[in-house]
């Protein structure tokens, strides 16, 4: 009797720590993500990207938008502390002014990944990697088609006006470096203006309405830091009576399919590639995470450019 009410007892105690095991096993992996917010085709792609691959992986996702403003990122990410998620994802609205909140992050246990945008840090293990596009090399891609054109077009005139991404942040300061790397080797190719468009098509065309204003013919190439500010200044081109993509040579960055719609218009002549479609590869980024397994502290995406002359066999093939 006293042997059967043992094993009674020690098989009731592995039913116990077998369903225990399970529950934990089966228990979904909880993320919380903090958007910049939603300024452009191409932020909109990369939420949707995200959501569905969340959803696919069973990871449950906890998701903030900060609407362009790092104190609501920094609140989101607190919330996210407090709540114990298992690792928090974020995109930066501007590089700097997050060493206070990562720490508190890390005090607490919880790694921390960064996508799309890198921050400016004085301890690096505040975040474990960061998963997104060289932008520093997307604005030499842009300033190295800009000096293949001064070269197949010797006598033309090339001055420049650049819209820039939202001040302070990663892409806006690094497109905007790698351009000048580039284009500074050829002292016919000058930017004459310089100005913040925020990333958004109202601003960009805003901006550029001051530009044309200001500077008006003398204008005859735009620099835009994303696909978005340059839809908006084409907008303001034409309705300055000049022909965009002919009058003003235009470039800009994303590979959203509304650039291609223009290129395929004649209204742009090139954007260079940033992809969105991080979802899939920060989810299993997060589970190595999680798991302890090592990531590099880098991982880039791999990225085209886009001219015009390509524009229309390439178009049915854009996902975002």
């Amino acid at each position: 009797m006293k042997l059967t009410r043992r094993t009674l007892l020690a098989s009731a105690m592995l039913l116990a720590l077998s369903a225990t095991t399970s529950a934990f096993a089966a228990k979904p992996l909880v993320m919380g993500f903090s958007q910049v917010g939603a300024e452009s085709e191409w932020r909109t792609a990369n939420t949707v990207s995200i959501k569905d691959a969340a959803k696919k992986d069973g990871v449950t996702l906890k998701f903030a938008d900060a609407q362009q403003k790092q104190e609501n990122q920094v609140k989101a990410l607190r919330s996210f502390i407090a709540q114990k998620v298992d690792v928090i994802a974020f995109s930066p609205v501007v590089e700097s002014g997050w060493d206070t909140v990562l720490r508190e992050a890390k005090a607490a246990k919880i790694p921390v990944i960064l996508t799309d945008r890198a921050v400016n840090v004085t301890d690096k293990s505040l975040y474990v990697t960061f998963i997104g596009s060289d932008f520093v090399e997307e604005g030499r891609r842009a300033g190295q088609w800009l000096m293949e054109y001064a070269k197949k077009n010797p006598d033309t005139p090339l001055n420049i006006v650049e819209l820039q991404g939202t001040v302070g942040s990663a892409p806006a300061i690094d497109r905007k470096e790698g351009f000048q790397e580039v284009i500074g080797k050829n002292p016919k190719l000058k930017i004459i203006r310089s100005q913040t468009g925020d990333f958004t098509r109202a601003k960009g065309k805003e901006v550029m309405e001051a530009f044309l204003k200001a500077e008006g013919k003398k204008i005859n190439v735009l620099y835009a830091h994303n696909d978005d500010m340059a839809i908006g200044a084409i907008q303001a081109i034409e309705e300055a009576g000049m022909k965009p993509g002919k009058d003003i040579i235009i470039i800009s960055i994303d590979g959203v399919k509304g650039a291609f719609e223009a290129m395929i218009a004649g209204k742009l002549n090139v954007t260079v590639e940033c992809s969105p479609l991080l979802g899939p590869q920060l989810m299993s980024i997060a589970r190595d995470v999680v798991a302890g397994k090592p990531v590099p502290k880098r991982i880039t995406t791999e990225e085209g450019v886009f001219p015009a002359e390509v524009a229309a066999k390439e178009f049915p093939n854009r996902k975002y």
